[in-house]
């Protein structure tokens, strides 16, 4: 690929911006997520709480809860993930479309919490890829918008046509190995 430098003309190109590819698609993609929301504990209140008028999620472009997995990107998966839970839980993951980032809100969807039973998962994490962890017993609302605008950061700095590249050659993103997940024993 040539290495040129482009610069911006107004005489020449008229009502014409140069940019990066990268920077056009990430900056479409960080305004417009659209997340999921997996409430399976108490942190789905304060996920509830931060979709409300008085935290307004609309401010950062993420307004739009959607409740179906195609039509979704970002998954927040709030609250205890029991095994009964894990397998849903990666099922939906992988019935949404690429890219999609996972934020893990609350202590016991990142590590478990307080639960240490065989009928706990000690982390989503083990499951499906998490982006961006939220701590708290239960996070307040605060925290989530913050985690949110993380991830706006994160999804800024992809590589986005690099990864267009790479799926189209490898397919999905890799999901880790769900060991001993919804198998009888």
């Amino acid at each position: 690929m040539d290495q040129k430098t482009v610069a911006y003309d107004s005489k020449v190109e008229g009502e014409v911006i140069v940019t990066q590819a990268d920077a056009v698609i990430n900056w479409i993609r960080k305004n417009s997520v659209w997340p999921m929301p997996m409430g399976l504990a108490c942190c789905a209140i304060e996920l509830m709480a931060a979709g409300g008028s008085r935290f307004d999620m609309a401010r950062f472009g993420m307004e739009v809860m959607r409740f179906s997995p195609r039509q979704a990107d970002c998954m927040i998966v709030a609250g205890t993930v029991t095994y009964k839970m894990a397998e849903v839980v990666r099922r939906i993951y992988e019935q949404m479309a690429e890219p999609k980032w996972v934020v893990a809100m609350g202590a016991c969807a990142s590590t478990g919490g307080m639960y240490r039973s065989y009928a706990t998962m000690q982390g989503v994490d083990r499951i499906v890829p998490v982006d961006v962890y939220v701590s708290g017993c239960p996070p307040r609302p605060e925290a989530l918008l913050d985690a949110m605008i993380k991830l706006q950061d994160k999804i800024g700095r992809e590589s986005a046509v690099k990864n267009l590249t790479a799926r189209k050659a490898n397919g999905a993103t890799p999901a880790p190995e769900m060991a001993g997940v919804g198998k009888d024993s």
